[in-house]
């Protein structure tokens, strides 16, 4: 049982190391000895766990959407209107791609590694049934059609870690949180952009 949960923790601090390291570098920039030196183990212990990068990878892709899993799971018995769940549900994601190296590493293996499933398949089919709730109640307008807004959600996750990443890779602090950003942005949209008066040009 000792050896056991020794394991389990040598592989988690293994998965988060890697998920850093993938992060920053990407899959072809990290390697398995930057990721031990990276987590203080030896790399006979990262070989023993994950005996190619490959297969690294996929435990940290697996941990990005654990996590995402785990947040849809907490949020599925929200009271509020589907609108306000939807616009809840993209923040939590921003936060998430804030805070969590796993989802951000998650994010970038999707781009780099084309075995990878797009993480929307996990959350999206969540937002689609919000959004059909929310269509269906007449909570959106008869022109707001579901599956427009859910590019439009789509479109505001992205911008989030777009935002998110230029900022690290400029070495500047973000002067907001990519949730907070984000909550900006859904107050326009929720509330309209444009007045009566140009609506009608």
């Amino acid at each position: 049982m000792v050896k056991q949960e020794r394991a389990a923790r040598t592989r988690e601090t293994l998965v988060r190391a890697a998920a850093a390291q993938f992060d920053r570098e990407g899959y072809a920039g990290a390697s398995l000895s930057k990721i031990s030196r990276a987590a203080g183990i030896s790399l006979g212990a990262v070989t023993f766990h994950f005996p190619n990068k490959a297969g690294l990878a996929e435990a940290v892709e697996k941990a990005g959407r654990d996590e995402v899993t785990r947040t849809l799971r907490r949020m599925s018995d929200s009271p509020t209107a589907p609108l306000q769940q939807l616009a809840d549900l993209t923040l939590e994601l921003a936060r998430l791609i804030e805070q969590e190296d796993t989802v951000r590493a998650l994010l970038r293996l999707e781009r780099e590694r084309a075995a990878t499933a797009p993480w929307t398949e996990i959350w999206l089919p969540t937002a689609d049934e919000l959004l059909r709730r929310a269509y269906d109640s007449g909570d959106l307008r008869a022109s707001a059609h579901p599956k427009a807004m859910a590019t439009l959600v789509v479109h505001l996750v992205a911008g989030a870690e777009i935002v998110l990443r230029r900022h690290r890779s400029a070495g500047a602090p973000a002067p907001e949180s990519a949730a907070d950003l984000l909550a900006r942005i859904w107050q326009l949209v929720l509330t309209g952009v444009s007045s009566s008066e140009a609506a009608r040009l």
